[in-house]
């Protein structure tokens, strides 16, 4: 039998409450190396809390989180983008009077390694930093498609667009583990193609693993290699698209008879 597929993001018993709510209840999740995992699951089923536990935004009361093998279940928050995570957001979260190229580099600038005194001094150390910084975002918005775009307004573009450029913002944190939430809300049903084939890229080009929360199920299914049901807070089945398909719990959970 072929080795199982080497696991980068591993997490066990995670537990969420808020007050006297459980958001997330013992969940246990695996998301292998290289991968695209779907998470899905009904309205209130923990999808966002679970993301948000793995990028330290809420504190789990119990429970692992594994990322390459290391723990990172206490870790803050700001140094979680440093272990290799990166995400977006339900909602829409760019700085619509920055540039398109100015919001990447707020994720392109924490590769950098230059100093305040650097910066205020303008040191050559400081202007090879800024070069590259924007060499790297400039490529990242190459790749999601909005090159030509880089020097308008955020806030100017097509809401499709301002979609991808959160993705570039992610990706120019060049993580290991890229959590998208919901990435395809509000887009028609061209636009969700073309998403599709970008996150197919992502995993393949850039070699990043991808886990998403998603209610288009023509993309769940068409997308992912794994996919994980959440409901009332726990994993309730992973499997591949045609297993999830075929699973009666899931079914009655979510897919509907």
């Amino acid at each position: 039998m072929p080795d199982a597929p080497e696991a980068l993001l591993a997490i066990s018993g995670l537990t969420v409450a808020f007050g006297g709510v459980l958001a997330l209840c013992e969940a246990d999740l695996t998301v292998a190396r290289g991968s695209v995992t779907a998470i899905i699951g009904p309205n209130g089923a923990g999808k966002t809390t679970l993301i948000n536990a793995i990028t330290g935004m809420v504190a789990p009361s119990a429970g692992k989180i594994l990322l390459n093998g290391r723990e990172i279940t206490r870790l803050p928050a700001w140094k979680r983008p440093r272990a290799g995570v990166a995400r977006t957001f339900q909602n829409l979260e760019i700085c619509s009077n920055m540039t398109v190229l100015e919001n990447v580099l707020t994720g392109a600038h924490r590769l950098i390694g230059y100093s305040a005194l650097d910066s205020l001094l303008r040191t050559p150390r400081f202007l090879r930093g800024e070069a590259q910084a924007r060499s790297m975002a400039l490529g990242d918005l190459a790749f999601v498609g909005l090159a030509e775009a880089a020097d308008l307004p955020a806030g100017q573009l097509p809401y499709g667009s301002q979609r991808l450029l959160e993705l570039a913002r992610a990706l120019a944190l060049k993580p290991d583990l890229l959590l998208l939430d919901e990435p395809a809300a509000g887009m028609n049903i061209r636009e969700t193609r073309l998403l599709g084939a970008l996150i197919r890229r992502i995993r393949d080009e850039r070699g990043v693993t991808v886990a998403l929360i998603e209610h288009d199920m023509d993309l769940v299914m068409d997308l992912s290699d794994q996919i994980a049901v959440l409901n009332f807070g726990a994993v309730i089945a992973t499997g591949t698209p045609s297993e999830i398909q075929k699973n009666p719990q899931v079914v009655t959970a979510y897919l509907g008879e």
